[in-house]
């Protein structure tokens, strides 16, 4: 039996990387190709502007995922907190994935509120890439603190 080191998990930030994108994009865990009608079908049924987080709102993010984490016991190795998506490399607990990412998400959304965002934020779903040695999460980790 593997045992699980770790994950990476990734978010996006609304209307800024859309199924099709020309960048390639995640669906099922499995990264597509571009597809520019799926794209422009994508944009057509936004229900809002593409969001995009500033430095002050990316502050405001980065402290909430920090501190749900410690309140969850979830012990996290790397966090980059961009303009348009959120990666979290984190060791397991005891909450599921998609407990966490929810809550990461609202309590966030609910703080950017308080400064004043009335738009959607955080687009539906998540993406989490599963490590199970020690050099693919080392590998995530690097990844992702190269990334800020």
């Amino acid at each position: 039996m593997k045992y699980l080191c770790g994950y990476m998990i990734t978010w996006t930030v609304y209307g800024t990387w859309l199924q099709g994108n020309k960048r390639g994009y995640v669906k099922n865990g499995k990264t597509l190709l571009p597809n520019k009608n799926l794209e422009n079908a994508n944009k057509s049924s936004m229900k809002s502007t593409a969001f995009r987080l500033n430095k002050q709102q990316k502050d405001i993010v980065r402290q909430i995922i920090i501190s749900e984490a410690e309140k969850n016991g979830q012990e996290i190795l790397a966090l980059s907190v961009c303009s348009n998506h959120i990666h979290l490399v984190a060791k397991p607990c005891k909450f599921e994935i998609h407990k966490l990412v929810r809550n990461y998400k609202s309590k966030s959304w609910h703080a950017l509120k308080a400064t004043g965002v009335k738009q959607k934020v955080w687009t539906k779903g998540y993406d989490k890439r599963f490590c199970f040695s020690i050099e693919k999460l080392k590998g995530k980790i690097e990844y992702v603190n190269n990334h800020n």
